[in-house]
């Protein structure tokens, strides 16, 4: 199927991906097919299942389904709307549809956590909306299949979504195929993703679009410096370091203050994520850091970064990351943290690595290594939280990227694996990964209960 890869990098709410953003978009496209029977609805009826009833309510589930359903967009989501809606359906049992039709909703009733798993997914919901004589009027299952994608039960059974898929159109299916043709016009990824991109977008629009994605990632560690809470949500009552991080590195001649600066970006907006706050999917909420602190590293060091220079990083990530979206997978619940942290450690790697001059072989070299050495990483949150390990992982993630894309432009000899091999063995390792460590907080670390 021939699509764009822009939405690799999408703007999105913390602090899952798949947990959050994309039962909100599943929320919102139910509206869509209700239609005008949106007034005529009398009662909706949401049953999680698998993985998105275990964690969900850690990771906002239940409230990113009312968000959704209260006809709200990512972009739009500030903390005052999104605590206007809970309360009101919390405290007054009241859901305002689409924003204009008010229903009776019972949070106790009306949303159901089913620990059972369907087969297609580990993250499906179902939605239901009932007439007043109780008469069923609208029923679909989603699956949130990662980076807040989602497919219905049909678009899942027939393994494809609902893009057209043109003839005069050339299409990008793995690596190989990538290799081949830059190789072909003596092109780098980031030349090849920006070809491929003007098919469906002319270059105008990709550039505003890169330039929307870095605005937000530098809002959210701008943010992420100056939290209006100094602790995390959540059980945990995790307190963030990243201001603390950044005292400290200002008055610091320690020589491996680079190196910090590195985790602060990091683990800045992965605690923003944490808390719920917007961020950009890239490509997954859990792994949302890893991408911008390599970038945010990059600004520091380079005299010549500039605007052109961030549209080539995020057009060769976004490529990267459409290599695991389309031959594996990018969701913890279905591979493990190794398709969430690993693959976007993967996309930083060849992104770093081509703006900074490497050939397309070099990129995908950069690429191999970052996933290389993140294959068999588990999805074991504590309490169900993206909070630990997640927001240090990000900071690890990012340091090897940056690692691997050095090693990948020093490197002489040719790689004996090839990034299509690394992707494929991610993928079959985490299907051979046990249930209980795939963001289901049976296992692992989500095991531990710690003291508050």
């Amino acid at each position: 199927m021939i699509k764009s890869n822009l939405d690799i990098f999408k703007i999105g709410v913390g602090p899952s991906s798949s947990h959050t953003l994309g039962p909100m978009l599943a929320a919102a496209q139910f509206l869509v097919k209700l239609g005008p029977n949106v007034h005529a609805t009398a009662r909706i009826n949401c049953t999680l299942y698998g993985s998105l009833s275990l964690t969900g309510r850690g990771h906002l589930t239940d409230k990113a389904i009312l968000w959704g359903l209260s006809g709200l967009q990512p972009t739009e989501l500030t903390r005052q709307l999104q605590q206007q809606i809970v309360n009101k359906s919390f405290v007054e049992h009241k859901l305002k549809l689409n924003g204009e039709h008010e229903i009776h909703f019972d949070y106790r009733e009306d949303l159901i956590f089913s620990k059972d798993f369907l087969p297609e997914h580990q993250n499906a919901l179902r939605l239901q909306a009932f007439a007043a004589d109780g008469a069923l009027m609208c029923d679909e299952t989603y699956f949130s299949i990662g980076g807040g994608f989602i497919k219905t039960k049909e678009q899942m059974a027939l393994a494809k979504d609902d893009d057209i898929d043109f003839a005069d159109r050339f299409s990008i299916d793995n690596t190989r195929v990538a290799l081949r043709l830059c190789q072909d016009d003596n092109l780098n990824l980031a030349q090849l993703s920006l070809r491929y991109e003007l098919q469906f977008h002319d270059e105008a629009y990709i550039d505003q679009y890169c330039s929307d994605i870095w605005q937000v990632m530098q809002e959210a560690y701008h943010n992420g410096l100056h939290p209006t809470n100094e602790y995390l949500p959540g059980s945990l009552h995790l307190k963030r370091r990243a201001p603390s991080m950044a005292a400290e590195l200002k008055s610091s001649d320690d020589p491996f203050a680079l190196l910090d600066k590195v985790s602060l970006y990091a683990i800045a907006i992965a605690e923003e994520n944490a808390s719920g706050a917007k961020v950009v999917t890239a490509p997954t909420n859990g792994a949302c850091a890893v991408v911008p602190a390599v970038l945010l590293f990059l600004q520091d060091i380079r005299d010549d970064f500039s605007p052109s220079l961030v549209r080539d990083f995020l057009l060769t990530a976004m490529l990267i990351g459409s290599f695991y979206k389309n031959n594996a997978t990018i969701s913890g619940a279905e591979g493990g943290c190794q398709a969430e942290i690993g693959s976007a450690s993967s996309m930083a790697a060849a992104a770093m690595t081509t703006i900074s001059g490497g050939d397309a072989f070099k990129a995908c070299a950069a690429a191999e290594i970052a996933m290389e050495h993140h294959l068999g990483l588990t999805c074991d949150p504590v309490d169900g939280l993206v909070q630990i390990p997640c927001i240090e992982r990000n900071a690890f993630g990012a340091v090897k990227a940056i690692t691997a894309a050095r090693m990948a432009q020093a490197r002489q000899s040719q790689p004996r694996v090839s990034l299509d091999e690394v992707i494929q063995t991610m993928y079959l390792t985490g299907k051979d990964i046990s249930f209980k460590y795939k963001e289901t907080a049976l296992g692992g670390l989500a095991e531990l209960k710690l003291d508050s």
